[in-house]
């Protein structure tokens, strides 16, 4: 068996479809001959972990972690807040305070391309010594941070590696470069180190047509687009229309609720008043719906968006779940009667699939999305016919969306993490 080195600063994931995306991979690699080797800081700083997820790593898989130093504790004592209150995307247009904003400089001149920066040289040191003496036939980063990438760079100079660069997300074309407070000279050393990735990596990886089309202009290096997805494991066949409801209570079961669920981070720049208003001006026209109606939140969640829904006086409607492992976020997918995909308002995450929307379709519930009508998740929706994507403008259209007969999902199959191993070992040497 092969064996594939895979770098990863997120092991164990939290529970977002894109970066539990290489323990998918893991999962069905060996079936297709190759043995994952993962390597992993042994202290990330993350919002969530979720141990349930390494059921999927197989028996074969070997795990090599290193400890990591990184500035985000500091970052905290600058701002004064706790782990838990961090904002989802703390890089965004929203307001910030002076200690904010000099952290955010700090975050985005002094440590480039990110604060995991002083991971790479003690990488390379130790994984130099460690494939001398287990090697591999070829080593995958995944990014962000980009950071990872710069190993996998490292690599590919010194042992002559085949080297994948996996892109879950752009670099200087993410929707959230232009909020760090570049200076000119970080601003160069961005664009040289993303350039330097592409053209040096023997494989490309986007997870996103357009982003895609991004980096291929930027390079000769062949570009492939291996979107996320679903593991079918996790969505049996059959199941969805009968999946049983989260229990509310005795009081509800003569009224069905009536379920809007939103699974993942759900950060500012994203918080769709326009549906927040939409459900205010139904319930205050129609009580019946109000006592139906749940607003369920499952993951992390910006202050800006409970605020927002308990200023319209819905507070009493809103169902704060926190941080659920990956199979009850699953079960809370299921159950929904609308699934909410509320974008960033950003011109650039047009060109964004995050990475629920697959197993969206997988729930094979009604997606209600509030982003860009033509961006790239729109044309998703479209095409499976799971849903509408609306502008974050208007309510009429958001109200009768509600109420509107919804056809089936169309076949996914193609979005299977099963299907999506097999195109990523097409790519593999």
């Amino acid at each position: 068996m092969k064996r594939l080195l895979i770098i990863t600063y997120y092991w164990p994931p939290t529970g977002g479809s894109g970066v539990q995306r290489w323990v998918k991979f893991s999962k069905y690699l060996p079936a297709r001959g190759w043995q994952p080797v993962i390597y992993t800081p042994e202290n990330p700083e993350q919002l969530a972990r979720d141990e349930s997820l390494l059921k999927d790593v197989p028996a074969c898989a070997e795990v090599v972690k290193t400890r990591i130093l990184e500035p985000y504790a500091l970052y905290r004592r600058l701002t004064g807040g706790k782990k838990e209150q961090q904002e989802v995307n703390p890089v965004n247009a929203q307001k910030k305070n002076w200690k904010q904003r000099l952290s955010l400089w700090i975050r985005g001149n002094c440590f480039v391309p990110d604060p995991r920066i002083g991971w790479v040289r003690p990488s390379l040191r130790f994984l130099k010594k460690y494939l001398a003496e287990h090697p591999v036939d070829a080593v995958v980063t995944t990014g962000p941070p980009h950071s990872v990438h710069l190993i996998g760079r490292g690599l590919k100079r010194a042992l002559g590696l085949h080297w994948i660069a996996d892109f879950r997300d752009p670099w200087t074309e993410m929707f959230y470069y232009k909020h760090l407070g570049l200076g000119p000279a970080a601003d160069r050393r961005h664009r040289r180190l993303e350039q330097s990735v592409l053209d040096e990596a023997d494989t490309v990886i986007s997870v996103s047509p357009p982003v895609r089309d991004d980096f291929q202009a930027k390079t000769k290096t062949p570009v492939v687009l291996i979107t996320n997805g679903f593991d079918e494991e996790d969505f049996p066949v059959g199941s969805g229309e009968s999946e049983a409801k989260p229990d509310s209570g005795a009081a509800a079961a003569a009224v069905p609720p009536f379920r809007l669920v939103h699974t993942g981070l759900f950060a500012a720049d994203g918080n769709p008043l326009n549906l927040w208003d939409a459900l205010a001006q139904r319930c205050e026209a129609d009580p019946a719906f109000r006592g139906r109606l749940e607003i369920r939140l499952a993951g992390k969640v910006d202050a800006a968006v409970t605020e927002a829904i308990r200023a319209r006086g819905l507070g009493d409607r809103l169902v704060l779940l926190g941080y659920l492992p990956h199979d009850e976020t699953v079960r809370e997918q299921r159950a929904a009667d609308i699934l909410l995909l509320p974008l960033r308002r950003e011109p650039e995450y047009a060109k964004v699939l995050p990475g629920k929307i697959f197993e969206y379709l997988a729930a094979r519930r009604p997606v209600l999305g509030i982003g860009e009508p033509e961006g790239a998740a729109a044309r998703i929706l479209r095409d499976a016919g799971a849903g509408e994507m609306f502008d974050w403008d208007g309510q009429e259209a958001l109200l009768a969306f509600l109420d509107a007969p919804h056809p089936p999902t169309a076949d996914i199959g193609k979005y299977t993490r099963r299907a999506l191993t097999a195109q990523l070992t097409q790519i593999l040497p």
